[in-house]
């Protein structure tokens, strides 16, 4: 059986994530766009949308909620960033938005990283 992430997770955070990630992965592919000199454009892609998707979804996985929210919340929304992700996918996202939007996303997702990850104890002889 599957264990959860390692923290019992606040709804709001939980929420968050997903957009955070998406904004990252956009920040990301635009700094890559100007490095390689790209003549394609950063969009919002349903591929983006359902990986955002599975994060929410593994990252849920195990978090302590009460039941109503847990089948509600916890099903409902990996099923509409899906569903958005089809409905606007292929939208274009300016180079500069995506860079500051998204860098900041991905230096706050690296933070919450090293807030929940697992401590490590050093044992020394």
């Amino acid at each position: 059986m599957l264990k959860p992430v390692g923290w019992p997770l606040p709804l709001p955070a939980w929420l968050a994530i997903p957009l955070l990630f998406a904004a990252a992965v956009l920040g990301v592919t635009a700094i890559l766009g100007l490095l390689l000199d790209a003549d394609w454009s950063v969009t919002l892609s349903p591929a983006l949308f359902g990986a955002a998707a599975a994060v929410t979804g593994f990252v849920g996985f195990g978090a302590e909620w009460p039941r109503g929210r847990k089948l509600v919340v916890r099903l409902g929304y990996p099923a509409v960033l899906c569903i958005t992700g089809l409905a606007i996918g292929g939208i274009p996202v300016p180079t500069a938005v995506a860079m500051i939007v998204g860098l900041p996303a991905l230096a706050t997702v690296g933070y919450l990283y090293r807030q929940v990850r697992p401590r490590r104890s050093v044992v020394v002889d």
